[in-house]
C-alpha cells in the first residue's frame, strides 16, 4: 500500500475536506482528489461519502483511518525519541492537568522553565477529562488522583486539601464566622458538587451546603472561585496550594477542610528517556519542594 497515499488519506479524513487537507499538505485540491481516487481503486472500496458540506468516512474508511491514526502516533513517538537524542532540550511538550491547577499553580511558574529552556514549545491542555497518555493525547499529566492507565510512569508530588478562604475586605464588611453555623449569614463560593472535580472537594461542598446557607455562587472551576473571592463576593472553597501565591487570603474556620487529595505526575513508559519530559518533571519537582518548604515555614510561624 502506497505510504504517500495513506498520508494524504489521513489528512483528508482528519480535515473532512479535500481543500483543507490540500492546504495542510501544500497540494492542490485536484491532486489530493486524484490520490484518494487512486487509493480507493487500489482497495476496491469507497472510503468517503461525498456531501455538500464535506466528506464523511464510510465504514471501510473508518477502519483505514483507525490504522493510519495508530501509524501517525507511532511516527510521532519515533520523531520525539529522535529529537530527544540531542543534548539540548527543545521541541514540543504537551502537558495536561486540571483547569484550576494549571491556571493557578502551574502556568504562573512556567516562566522559570522557559528561562532554562527557551526553545521548548509547551502546549498546556487544561480540562477535567483524563486524556489517554499511552495513546499520546498528551505527553505528561498532572492529576488529582493516581492514574489508572497501564504503562505509565507515575510519581506522587504532594497532597492538597480544600479549605475555606476569604479576602480581608470581605471579612471586614461581613464579619468572620467562628463556627460552621455562622456560614448561614455569608455567601458561599464554590464549585457545584455536580461539576467535574475531585470527590473530596465535592463532598466538602455538599456538607457545607447542608448548613442552610442562604446565598451561594457556583463556578465550574477554581479559577472562577478565586476571582470571586478576591472580588469580595463571599467565602470560597479553594485548594490550599493557593496560599503561596495569594498570601493575603484569610483562612476561615481552620477546622473545616476536605480529606487529602493526592497530586500525581505521570507520563508514558515510552517517554522514559525523553529529555523534554525529564526537564519538565525535574522542574515541577523543584517547585513542589519549594512549595513544601514554604508550607513548613508558614506552619512553624
Amino acid at each position: 500500500m502506497d505510504w504517500d497515499k495513506l498520508r494524504i488519506f489521513h489528512a483528508v479524513a482528519d480535515a473532512g475536506s479535500l481543500t483543507h487537507a490540500g492546504e495542510a499538505l501544500h497540494l492542490s485540491q485536484s491532486a489530493v482528489s486524484r490520490q484518494i481516487r487512486a487509493l480507493e481503486e487500489s482497495l476496491n472500496t469507497t472510503l468517503f461519502h461525498r456531501h455538500a458540506r464535506g466528506l464523511i468516512l464510510t465504514e471501510q474508511g473508518e477502519l483505514l483511518f483507525d490504522a493510519t491514526s495508530s501509524m501517525n502516533k507511532r511516527l510521532e513517538t519515533a520523531a520525539a525519541r529522535i529529537r530527544d537524542s540531542e543534548d539540548e532540550v527543545f521541541g514540543e511538550l504537551r502537558v495536561t492537568t486540571t483547569t484550576g491547577f494549571g491556571t493557578l499553580w502551574l502556568a504562573p511558574r512556567l516562566g522559570k522553565l522557559y528561562e532554562r529552556y527557551p526553545d521548548l514549545k509547551i502546549e498546556l491542555m487544561l480540562e477535567e477529562r483524563v486524556l489517554d497518555l499511552p495513546m499520546r493525547e498528551a505527553d505528561v499529566a498532572i492529576r488529582m488522583k493516581e492514574p489508572s492507565q497501564a504503562d505509565l510512569i507515575r510519581r506522587r508530588l504532594m497532597n492538597i486539601r480544600m479549605r475555606l478562604y476569604a479576602s480581608p475586605d470581605y471579612l471586614a464588611a461581613a464579619g468572620t464566622p467562628t463556627e460552621v453555623e455562622d456560614l448561614a449569614s455569608h455567601r458561599l463560593v464554590s464549585q457545584s458538587p455536580t461539576a467535574p472535580q475531585v470527590s473530596a472537594g465535592a463532598t466538602l461542598v455538599q456538607w457545607l451546603l447542608s448548613n442552610d446557607i442562604r446565598s451561594t455562587l457556583a463556578v465550574n472551576n477554581y479559577y472562577g472561585v478565586l476571582q470571586a473571592v478576591l472580588c469580595n463576593l463571599g467565602i470560597g472553597v479553594l485548594p490550599d496550594y493557593l496560599t503561596e501565591d495569594f498570601p493575603n487570603l484569610v483562612r476561615v474556620l481552620p477546622e473545616v477542610e476536605s480529606s487529602e487529595v493526592p497530586v500525581f505526575l505521570a507520563y508514558p513508559e515510552e517517554l522514559r528517556q525523553s529529555k523534554r519530559v525529564a526537564a519538565f518533571r525535574d522542574f515541577v519537582l523543584e517547585e513542589i519542594i519549594s512549595y513544601r518548604r514554604q508550607q513548613s515555614d508558614g506552619a512553624a510561624i
